[in-house]
């Protein structure tokens, strides 16, 4: 079922778990912390982020998403933190293996997909970086916002795209290896976190269809902006792995 969106004011006073999103785009951190409660079933409520209202911004303890709160507990805006509150809260279906060396491999490539300096990260600070120097992008209001609240740096322009294709290939690499040894999925057999947040990240380069993703066209354009090099770092395994991901194991169409 759809996400269910509640007023702060309400969402304060509930127990239970409620989560602050970014509306209106699809943020992947967000969604892949809906993707996540999604498979495992955890009931909660969403409410819209709303940097103008104060008491939020108390609330929740930062100006981003997702921030998830559970009961009387301290607020979690990580994306590791989610995650562990959600195999807590739900041990089964476990997105982290019990092997310690696969449990250490999907948080590693989680990481480098969701963490600072990874292909998130580096992909807006690309995108803001591209706007900037007036080429695609981000429109430049936008640019000019993000690029002062998530570190960016103009002399690193050149690591974000190094880092960006560098992300891509390893990551088309991996599955290329999986789907030799038998398996469509990033670790083991079977759905783990790692293919989750792939899944969402790789819409800061290809979005869903229309009727899925329903999204303002100005940032639709700019999600979907990219240099050459950049492009043919995108493998088509990537897309199958997510189109497949979202079909099978997520909740669409896209509730923003």
């Amino acid at each position: 079922m759809p996400v269910q969106y509640v007023d702060f004011e309400d969402a304060r006073e509930r127990g239970g778990l409620r989560m602050v999103v970014v509306p209106g785009v699809p943020s992947p951190w967000g969604e892949a912390a809906k993707g996540i409660l999604h498979v495992k079933q955890i009931p909660w409520v969403a409410v819209k982020l709303d940097q103008a209202n104060a008491a939020l911004i108390e609330w929740s303890g930062q100006r981003s998403g997702p921030v998830a709160i559970y009961d009387e507990e301290a607020p979690r805006g990580g994306w590791a933190e989610i995650l562990l509150l959600a195999e807590r809260q739900a041990p089964k279906p476990a997105l982290l293996p019990s092997d310690a060396a696969d449990r250490a491999l999907v948080m590693g490539l989680s990481h480098e997909i969701c963490g600072e300096m990874g292909l998130g990260w580096c992909r807006r600070n690309q995108g803001v970086h591209s706007a900037l120097a007036g080429g695609e992008g981000f429109p430049t209001g936008i640019a000019k916002y993000l690029a002062g609240k998530y570190g960016y740096r103009p002399e690193e322009g050149e690591l974000y795209q190094t880092r960006v294709i560098g992300l891509l290939q390893a990551l088309a690499a991996r599955l290329h290896a999986q789907r030799a040894a038998g398996s469509r999925f990033y670790v083991g057999s079977s759905l783990t976190a790692v293919d989750i947040y792939a899944a969402t990240f790789s819409l800061l380069f290809k979005l869903l269809p229309r009727e899925q993703c329903e999204m303002i066209e100005p940032m639709r354009i700019a999600y979907e902006s990219m240099n050459e090099a950049t492009a043919r770092a995108l493998d088509p395994i990537l897309i199958e792995h997510r189109d497949a991901i979202f079909a099978e194991f997520m909740e669409l169409p896209l509730s923003l």
